[in-house]
């Protein structure tokens, strides 16, 4: 045999190994796509200052409120309101999400306008007027009276108290909610639990938009969720709705009745943006409903029902959804495996700061009815 013969014969066998090689890349690419979440470092220290943070009513305006209230722990760090409460005396004008794995994100907020990190995400929502309303030059003179605070901010290596210090406390602090103990991650689905991820990642196709380690593609979507008229028909709410419109430049605001959703970030003019909101993670939703970013759907089986039917009803709704024609038997198994996503509630100690906070201020249950 000649030497090119040979050689060719090499190429054919390398050139066929490598589409081997590259079948079974895809092949476990596909396989793993969705998986457990990797596991990240934290500071002890640095998290356990963030958790008294967390929790302390103090970093809020008028003391009353602490990220605690729109994040409770029973409830997966979410809230059981449809929209979350807001600042006393305001309402707000979405759910409030699940905090659990926030961490592992890139993108944050409903209509992912914030996509640097956490410490930016904790910024806003200390200082922002219808959230926690607190002036940040106020917040660090209150953090420095207190004793148990110059402590810990000087064991955990930032020093005296101040706002950078508790912006990067807090974000620490939210990495430790991380889930575990989940049937999925820990292999001991049940049988029907295992026929529903068949489902998601086959005839559903959910796996399309929900993938990776977090069960989200971190791009907004309009899947035709109906609008929460509470936002617009109650006085509370819809004064936050129009803050932050205003803020956002979305246009036409006052005659708006719809959230924007992700057309705060591209503002197209023919307004095909408008509804598109972050595709949420699926971990934890035992603990989170109602859903959606404006909780308009109480339970997972009237997720699976909704999207079973190809969503709601909009002009601008993604061509990704259509009918999916599943069986009784298959939405149930659907249920069982998103059912299967949540591990332990993070009630604990190590995520709940439950020691007493020095009782210096006098909280109003709404500043609207105080006169100056």
């Amino acid at each position: 045999m000649s030497h090119k013969l040979i050689k060719r014969g090499r190429l054919m066998l390398a050139v066929s190994g490598l589409s081997l090689a590259m079948a079974a890349t895809t092949t476990l690419a596909a396989d793993t796509d969705i998986g457990p979440l990797p596991k990240l470092k934290t500071d002890i220290l640095k998290a356990e200052l963030g958790k008294r943070l967390f929790f302390d009513n103090r970093l809020s305006g008028d003391a009353a409120i602490s990220c605690s209230t729109c994040h409770q722990p029973e409830y997966g760090f979410a809230h059981p309101d449809a929209l979350s409460p807001g600042y006393p005396g305001n309402g707000h004008f979405r759910n409030a999400p699940t905090l659990i794995n926030s961490a592992h994100k890139g993108v944050w907020m409903h209509d992912g306008r914030l996509g640097t990190n956490l410490n930016d995400v904790t910024r806003e929502m200390l200082t922002e007027t219808y959230i926690m309303n607190m002036d940040m030059r106020l917040m660090q003179e209150r953090v420095k009276q207190d004793p148990e605070y110059v402590r810990m901010f000087k064991e955990a290596g930032f020093g005296e108290p101040s706002n950078g210090g508790i912006r990067n406390a807090i974000p620490e602090y939210l990495k430790t909610l991380t889930s575990r103990g989940s049937a999925f991650d820990e292999d001991r689905m049940s049988q029907a639990a295992k026929r529903g991820m068949d489902v998601f990642k086959g005839k559903a196709n959910c796996v399309e938009c929900h993938n990776g380690a977090n069960f989200s593609d971190n791009k907004p979507h309009n899947t035709g969720v109906p609008e929460n008229w509470d936002i617009f028909l109650n006085p509370m709410n819809h004064q936050a709705f129009l803050a932050y419109g205003l803020f956002m430049g979305v246009e036409n605001i006052y005659n708006l009745k719809r959230d924007a959703g992700a057309h705060v970030q591209t503002h197209k003019a023919d307004r095909s943006d408008m509804g598109k909101f972050m595709t949420p993670g699926l971990r934890e939703l035992n603990y989170t409903s109602p859903y959606m970013h404006n909780g308009m759907i109480k339970t997972l089986e009237d997720v699976v029902d909704f999207y079973n039917q190809g969503g709601g009803e909009d002009s601008h709704k993604s061509q990704k959804l259509k009918p999916l024609m599943l069986s009784d038997t298959e939405k149930k198994d659907l249920v069982e495996f998103l059912k299967a996503l949540s591990g332990e509630k993070l009630t604990g100690k190590e995520f709940v700061w439950d020691a007493p906070y020095p009782a210096e201020y006098e909280a109003y249950a709404n500043w609207r009815h105080i006169r100056n």
